[in-house]
């Protein structure tokens, strides 16, 4: 049941995105394969994270909280989808569209997160695995929607290249930090952040889903677009 609960919210979400990828759709095996490749970021995370030590920080929580949510969360896994992205992806002839970018940079996120919610919800229970069906996994997919994005513009309009890789690394991990941080400080006046900052996720990524969609060079073209 728990197995099934960590699973069930990551599943909606890649069949949301596949049938949301309205033009051309992608190979389901490289979708299998962008999952398992991100599900495997589990461990180079884990052999990075592992032996980080915080106290170099001091004891102020702002700080920690700051270490735990960058230096132990979101700079090493989204660099390690990053990476996978880059390897498996990046070269790939079927990679030949703006929103295939941002279909198989959140297949990788959710590799992660599948992993990752298995872990906490086996450990934590029934109550952790509703919260984080709402919350920790969505972020997963949004930040990789993000990532996926700017890929696709790096892919696609190679005159701004180097700025559009870099914001694929460095916006993701903004987010995913600020979103860890809220969560981690434990300041109510915080907290009051944490819903408008996740309305703002959801706005975002449907939004940069829209436009890479319509930039598809799949896209059907009207015969009467030249009617103004």
């Amino acid at each position: 049941m728990l197995f099934f609960l960590s699973l069930a919210p990551v599943l909606v979400i890649l069949t949301y995105l596949y049938y949301r990828d309205k033009y051309e759709k992608e190979p389901l095996r490289f979708l299998m394969m962008s999952l398992l490749a991100g599900a495997l970021t589990v461990i180079p995370v884990f052999v990075v994270t592992f032996p980080i030590e915080l106290s170099f920080l001091g004891d102020n929580p702002y700080v920690l909280a700051f270490g735990n949510a960058f230096l132990e969360a979101a700079i090493p896994e989204e660099f390690f989808k990053y990476l996978a992205f880059i390897l498996v992806i990046w070269r790939n002839k079927n990679f030949n569209d703006f929103f295939d970018g941002i279909i198989y940079a959140t297949y990788i996120s959710l590799g992660f997160a599948a992993v990752e919610n298995v872990l906490y919800v086996l450990e934590s229970g029934f109550v952790v695995g509703i919260i984080r069906a709402v919350t920790a996994v969505p972020a997963h997919a949004l930040f990789g929607i993000t990532m996926g994005y700017y890929f696709s513009l790096a892919k696609f309009i190679p005159s701004y290249r180097s700025g559009h890789l870099i914001a694929a690394l460095l916006l993701p991990i903004i987010l995913h930090g600020a979103y860890d941080y809220i969560l981690m400080v434990g300041e109510i006046w915080l907290l009051y952040l944490f819903l408008p900052f996740i309305i703002f996720l959801w706005y975002s990524g449907f939004r940069l889903m829209k436009k890479h969609n319509d930039l598809s060079i799949f896209k059907p073209h009207s015969s009467n677009n030249h009617l103004g």
